[in-house]
């Protein structure tokens, strides 16, 4: 992949968010146009006879005005926490590129989003699983043509 302004900044941070959380380790990743792919190690990982996988937000009751609504609050050394933070800080570092090169384009927020509001996980539970995710993120872009989001 040969990577646009926007992507430069994007493989940068992705290397500098590793390097800010001991507890992640990166393997094997590939950042394409539209999307990116990766294998990340959590250390320690503590699981008790099966691999756990509890979801990464907790519930919080929060009152307002007298009423209670219920809000979701990022666990955190969690993936979700991970992914928040990397996407916070591409979409700064993306503005501010925006900025200092005097684009005329808009800059990024809630209504103009640079990521998808969301992501998918997989725990990698066999050597199997690995392999086969590995060889998949490594051949992703010999299947760019066949993007249907490209």
């Amino acid at each position: 992949m040969i990577l646009s302004d926007y992507g430069k900044i994007v493989e940068r941070e992705w290397h500098e968010s590793f390097a800010l959380r001991k507890e992640l380790f990166l393997d094997e990743f590939i950042l394409m146009p539209n999307h990116l792919h990766a294998i990340i190690i959590i250390d320690p990982v503590q699981t008790h006879g099966r691999a756990s996988h509890t979801n990464d937000k907790t519930q919080q009751t929060v009152q307002t005005h007298g009423r209670a609504s219920l809000r979701f609050i990022r666990k955190p050394k969690s993936i979700s926490s991970f992914i928040a933070g990397f996407k916070s800080a591409t979409t700064n570092k993306i503005d501010d590129f925006i900025d200092e090169k005097e684009l005329p384009i808009k800059k990024f927020n809630r209504n103009n989003k640079f990521w998808h509001s969301n992501y998918h996980d997989h725990i990698i539970r066999n050597d199997e699983a690995y392999q086969k995710i590995k060889n998949y993120i490594i051949n992703n872009p010999a299947k760019w043509d066949e993007d249907k989001y490209r």
